[in-house]
């Protein structure tokens, strides 16, 4: 259901969605345009990537491909923020916990999101907020994984 809603996202924004042979790129957003490569198997899969791209279309301007560039690879780590801040949020990181969600493979089956893409978010935000993060009567810990009600 995330890719669709994604879909819908995208369409509210203007933009064209296309899933195409695009070689090694698992997407790219061009001009109002984002190309999905078509062998993309899973539609979790396909929801991280689309959210990813929908943060270069919010984040990011120009041609970033060249990541040797540090400009670039400053672009391309804002996009996926953008990603992980809209999929894995903090607050549904606590609603998780709430389900009984105990590791990251029902969190990545919870969220409709890959295993590989709440681990790259786990440590986005490890490096933005450290070990865990105080979010209303809730402790979100990032190393283990869980969050907890204050007592």
């Amino acid at each position: 259901m995330l890719y669709e809603e994604l879909l819908i996202e995208a369409n509210h924004e203007g933009l064209n969605v296309y899933e195409r042979n695009i070689g090694n790129f698992k997407g790219l957003y061009v001009d109002g345009n984002i190309a999905l490569n078509h062998a993309i198997e899973t539609r979790a899969e396909k929801a991280c990537v689309l959210a990813e791209e929908l943060g270069h279309y919010h984040t990011t301007c120009g041609n970033i491909l060249d990541q040797s560039k540090a400009v670039n690879r400053k672009q391309e780590r804002r996009a996926r923020a953008w990603a992980y801040e809209r999929l894995v949020s903090l607050p549904s990181l606590i609603d998780a916990s709430k389900h009984g969600i105990r590791n990251r493979y029902e969190l990545a089956e919870f969220l409709g999101v890959s295993e590989r893409f709440i681990e790259g978010a786990i440590q986005y935000y490890r490096e933005r907020h450290g070990l865990y993060r105080e979010m209303g009567d809730y402790i979100i810990y990032f190393e283990p994984l869980g969050a907890l009600k204050k007592l």
